[in-house]
């Protein structure tokens, strides 16, 4: 990758819109961007390093105004990470629990798949989901523990 990059550049390195790279500078979130004797922007590789984590952080669920903590925690102490760490930390634990949450209501999904499967081979109609709450905790009592 080139040492100057064009905003361009950095949109399609890191799929970003020309705008959203802006509004990422603008709100403070990219360090102090280096223009050109005719002033415009040019980047460094860091930046896009840069920009892709903070991309990682908001696709994981951060909020913005977390990842402008996060941001100004490295612009204006370099050198104390404790607080980034704790920070990044809480991120990865609530990361997790939305995993686990996710795969549990996974297992639910495929739990109702099997029963629609169940129900075509057998030929049996789902006109009461009675039967799928039944079918649900029969099921859970040996999947989903």
């Amino acid at each position: 990758m080139a040492r100057d990059l064009t905003i361009q550049q950095v949109a399609e390195a890191t799929g970003l819109s020309v705008h959203a790279v802006r509004y990422y500078e603008k709100v403070g979130l990219l360090a102090l961007i280096q223009r050109s004797a005719n002033g415009h922007r040019r980047y460094s590789p860091e930046d896009v390093v840069w920009l892709e984590f903070l991309m990682r952080l908001r696709a994981t669920g951060m909020s913005i105004q977390q990842v402008h903590a996060f941001a100004k925690l490295v612009r204006e102490q370099p050198t104390n990470v404790k607080e980034r760490r704790l920070l990044l930390e809480a991120h990865r634990d609530r990361v997790k629990q939305n995993l686990e949450k996710l795969a549990h209501n996974l297992q639910v999904i495929e739990l109702k798949i099997e029963h629609y499967q169940h129900l075509e081979a057998t030929g049996k109609s789902d006109l009461h989901c009675i039967f799928w709450q039944n079918y649900l905790e029969q099921m859970s009592d040996h999947k989903l523990h």
